[in-house]
């Protein structure tokens, strides 16, 4: 019997393997859809962002792989890498608009990170940076209303460190588990509330990642925009923003179309 078999298909049916997807499917289209914005602050030809959100990406794709084989324990490791990696895209975005100016045209410290020449700072560091923000007191508060943050990095470090044996057991497939479906709903919330903890942030400090291709296509082909596209937002933004952000998180949502021009449905 194979490992999906094993597994059964309350197991490999689980919606937390589409959310996945779904989620991997946005970072790859993101990741598309702002490679021309032009960085600042940094010395290179397409935006950072591009390069970082394609890398989460695979971070995405690898949790969900190691879920469709069981390795529940792996995928927690990884979950904690995927908390760590859109911190540090915050705390980057952030930090170049916090330093950047006519005066500070490059800033060293994140382009000698994306050179290779000096490290970032650690975690709770740049979480700290990112929490004392006053650019982004009002989603940080919204965010760190209740303490959802702190349980999820505890139970990746539970997995990573193997603080507990069960944890360790939960890379096995082939034990019996009679909570393994529960362990997926924990992972579903979990990986919805980075998600959504990413996009609040990302989007609050670059509202411009929401416009669709449309105003740009019009004037490469040479003609006249219609009035108002600059605002319009791309249809994967849009589906992903009203199904995921505004059914779970209503007041994040209502916090970035308040504060953004653009077109949010």
């Amino acid at each position: 019997m194979t490992i999906e078999g094993r597994l059964g298909t309350k197991y490999t049916s689980h919606k937390v393997h589409g959310e996945l997807q779904n989620y991997s499917n946005f970072y790859d289209s993101l990741s598309f859809s702002i490679m021309n914005w032009m960085p600042q602050g940094i010395k290179a030809f397409l935006n950072l962002d591009t390069y970082a959100l394609s890398s989460i990406k695979g971070t995405v794709n690898s949790i969900g792989e190691l879920l469709q084989k069981g390795r529940i324990n792996d995928a927690y490791a990884l979950i904690r890498k995927y908390y760590d990696s859109t911190i540090i895209n915050i705390y980057s975005n952030l930090y170049l608009q916090d330093h950047f100016s006519i005066q500070n045209f490059i800033v060293e410290q994140i382009d000698n990170w994306r050179k290779g020449e000096e490290t970032i700072p650690d975690f709770r560091i740049i979480s700290n940076y990112i929490r004392e923000s006053d650019k982004v007191k009002s989603i940080t508060g919204l965010l760190h209303k209740d303490d959802r943050y702190k349980k999820i990095r505890n139970r990746c470090n539970d997995h990573t460190h193997y603080n507990f044996f069960h944890n360790m057991v939960l890379n096995d497939p082939l034990v019996h588990n009679p909570h393994r479906i529960k362990y997926l709903e924990t992972i579903s919330f979990d990986m919805e509330s980075l998600f959504i903890q990413h996009f609040a942030y990302l989007f609050y400090l670059n509202d411009h990642y929401f416009m669709s291709s449309d105003y740009m296509d019009y004037l490469d082909v040479g003609m006249t925009p219609e009035e108002g596209s600059q605002y319009w937002v791309a249809p994967f933004i849009q589906e992903i923003f009203k199904e995921t952000i505004y059914k779970k998180r209503p007041d994040i949502a209502t916090e970035i179309k308040d504060r953004s021009e653009m077109k949010l449905e």
